[in-house]
């Protein structure tokens, strides 16, 4: 059976003029700042005016750890917000934009799939409206201005030794992860080694996505801890007095962005830090926005939920005082196989005693999520392969866990596929069964914390570190840095460090490398294992095969 390319369908789509799109959500056309005919940004000014309406119900989409077979969480979240509005309620998407980084190495795209994407399509994947640039270039005129100001006297007697601020750019290149600037003589500045980071894993981007307007922006981007002295006391980004031109550069990337689904709904694509190097979350004025502008607003979490949904719960709804209502954990029967030791080559071929031994893995998910006091509901991503045996044991396994599994089949169908789903997230959200509460407590110190998310989420029985974190950690404590959360960066494919190990492991360590203190997006990374805050390009990157045609229209994105 010939099916067509997601890009072909995208470039298919009945697209309304945004203005059209805005007015469903009752968003005057003045506040809606165009940029072309199918994507605006939404006025600061009109987001202030909301200030009182009563907040929608949110719910969040999370899934298991991600494999080869492909689990399609940002589909379903497309999926799940035009069944919302297919039954009647009032639905916002909400989802992060997409790097492109993972564009061009791996992932190929990231605005849903089938007949449940986010349109339009290409500039959503490349360049959208330019938010990425603008954190980009915001976080590297610090850095510009750091080395500047060691070069013109060092007032602040920065320790050239003890400057952590990195540089970023939009693109895995293993080869910038660690350099040495200013060489080349006394006209180019005191050499020194630092290094680049992608820029979703940049704390610009973190702060722009927890901020909830302008003003805090701007004292967030001052709260940078950018280098230290001799005697190791905090230089910081006001210091340096760039936190004012970092904000001008951000003004317009801090606006939500609005487009549309293929069925002409409303969707938030604003923000986007990794889940397996940052926190992983689309930002807190677009979900706020949302939130006071629909009954649902249905938003995702990056990479499985020991990743995605943890970072979710303990930064994001810690900080921005959000209260889910529901939680849809995402899974495949073919992601079960896999987890039950199927080769990808072999997931065609019916196997249900691999699905039911990789369902442990769906099962630690679906115990975590519940943990945080909300209610939860798995939709099994239908493929075309896919065996009533195997949907019925997928469907059996959930049941044992207390939970429903739904089969849900909005990649073909689109909102039609998905509507039992729409009415059991209804179901969930209206019953008022959610308690949620983040893992641990501001209080608890910080390496307690650590130790918290490893054993509970990630089932591990320690957490190995060296005394020089230890100390580190308790020296940010003792600066006044204790209340903060951990975000963890980890393989997302696995609940321990190492990216083969699936299934629902127990038993294992998590080995911590390097600890970074990100005071003003409010938390504390943690680095584990191989990860790396700069990605590289695999042996045959999706850059090889994205290209214009004669047509001139985008191939390659999928």
């Amino acid at each position: 059976m010939a099916f067509k390319t997601d890009i072909e369908i995208a470039r298919e789509a009945k697209k309304k003029p945004i203005m059209e799109i805005g007015a469903k959500l009752g968003i005057p056309s003045e506040h809606l700042l165009p940029y072309g005919h199918d994507k605006a940004k939404v006025s600061q000014d009109f987001i202030k005016s909301l200030a009182g309406k009563k907040d929608g119900k949110l719910v969040l989409v999370t899934a298991i750890n991600p494999t080869p077979a492909g689990e399609g969480k940002t589909t379903t979240t497309v999926g799940l917000g035009d069944g919302l509005n297919r039954i009647g309620k009032k639905a916002v998407v909400c989802i992060r934009e997409a790097s492109l980084g993972p564009n061009f190495g791996m992932k190929g795209g990231a605005a849903g799939g089938g007949m449940a994407q986010v349109v339009p399509m290409e500039e959503m994947n490349l360049h959208f409206t330019g938010d990425f640039h603008a954190i980009t270039s915001a976080h590297n005129l610090l850095s510009a201005m750091i080395d500047n100001h060691i070069y013109w006297g060092n007032d602040l007697g920065i320790d050239e030794r003890r400057v952590v601020w990195r540089r970023v750019m939009d693109m895995n290149d293993r080869a910038l992860r660690d350099i040495v600037v200013s060489l080349g003589g006394v006209s180019n500045g005191f050499p020194r080694q630092t290094g680049f980071d992608i820029t979703v894993a940049s704390e610009v981007m973190a702060i722009l996505c927890l901020s909830n307007d302008l003003e805090d922006l701007q004292k967030r981007l001052g709260d940078i801890v950018v280098a230290y002295t001799r005697d190791k006391k905090a230089i910081y980004c006001r210091d340096i007095k760039a936190d004012g031109a970092m904000t001008v550069l951000l003004k317009d990337a801090m606006q939500p962005n609005i487009v549309q689904t293929l069925e002409n709904n409303p969707a938030f694509v604003h923000g986007g830090p990794f889940a397996n190097i940052a926190h992983g979350c689309n930002s807190v004025i677009a979900t706020k926005t949302a939130l006071k502008l629909g009954e649902y607003v249905v938003t995702e979490a990056g990479f499985g939920a020991d990743l995605g949904a943890e970072k979710f719960f303990d930064i994001k709804c810690r900080k921005a005082g959000l209260k889910p209502a529901a939680a849809v954990i995402v899974a495949t029967v073919r992601a079960m196989k896999m987890n039950g030791g199927v080769a990808k080559a072999d997931l065609g071929a019916e196997n249900v005693a691999a699905v039911q031994k990789g369902c442990p893995n769906l099962g630690r998910h679906i115990a975590n999520v519940k943990s945080f006091g909300v209610p939860v509901v798995v939709a099994i991503n239908h493929f075309y392969s896919d065996t009533d045996a195997e949907i019925a044991a997928v469907k059996a396994y959930v049941a044992e866990q207390g939970a429903e599994a739904i089969l849900c089949k909005h990649w073909a169908m689109g909102s039609a596929g998905i509507e039992e789903l729409a009415h059991k997230v209804v179901s969930l959200a209206e019953s008022g069964a959610s308690n949620f509460a983040p893992l641990y407590p501001d209080e608890m110190p910080l390496f307690q914390k650590l130790e918290t998310i490893a054993k509970r989420i990630y089932h591990a029985d320690e957490v190995i570190a060296d005394k020089s974190i230890r100390d580190q950690l308790k020296t940010w404590e003792a600066a006044g840095y204790g209340h903060l959360p951990i975000c963890v960066a980890k393989t997302q494919y696995s609940f321990t460090t190492d990216p083969t190990v699936r299934g629902a492991p127990t038993g294992h360590s998590v080995p911590v490398r390097e600890v970074r203190l990100s005071a003003g997006a409010g938390f504390i990374v943690a680095i584990c294992g191989e990860i790396m805050t700069m990605p590289g390009l695999p042996k045959v990157p999706s850059a090889e095969v994205i290209r214009l045609n004669a047509e001139g229209h985008v191939e390659g994105l999928f």
